[in-house]
């Protein structure tokens, strides 16, 4: 793996697809009565290194937190998937022996981030005029995601 830095010009969104948009929110739910949110997302990336492709599979699943404790909360669940081609991936990447991909960290970061960021906007406006619209995913490190997604 090379030492060059990462070169966001060399990286390209190709594909981009919601693969489960779901809002449920109960017919009588009152959002003046939300306290907060709870939510959890996951992260995984796959390659295919001779198309110089990476696919991000990204979901978030979110449910208000109310005042009262007997009423039904609203959830949403979404995930997204956003294929990437890298021009410049061979100088990023190392395939192991066990056929496992190593990233150049500056890679990782950069994918996490443009997924990350790209979802929170869309949720941003599928949550508008919803149970959820006062929930907008926080910023976060970028990295905590590569982590969380290599347990």
């Amino acid at each position: 793996m090379s030492a060059n830095m990462l070169q966001p010009e060399k990286i390209e969104i190709v594909d981009f697809k919601i693969i489960k948009g779901q809002i449920n929110s109960p017919f009588d739910f009152e959002i003046e009565k939300v306290e907060g949110h709870t939510f959890n997302v996951d992260f995984e990336l796959g390659f295919n290194l001779d198309d110089k492709l990476v696919k991000a599979d990204f979901s978030v699943n979110v449910e208000t937190k109310s005042k009262e404790e007997d009423i039904e909360e609203a959830i949403g669940a979404f995930s997204f998937v956003y294929v990437f081609y890298v021009d410049n991936i061979e100088e990023l990447t190392t395939l192991e022996k066990d056929q496992t991909v190593t990233l150049h960290p500056s890679l990782g970061n950069a994918l996490a981030s443009i997924t990350y960021s790209t979802s929170r906007g869309i949720l941003m406006t599928r949550f508008q005029g919803t149970a959820l619209s006062d929930f907008i995913l926080p910023v976060i490190n970028p990295n905590n995601l590569l982590e969380k997604g290599s347990n």
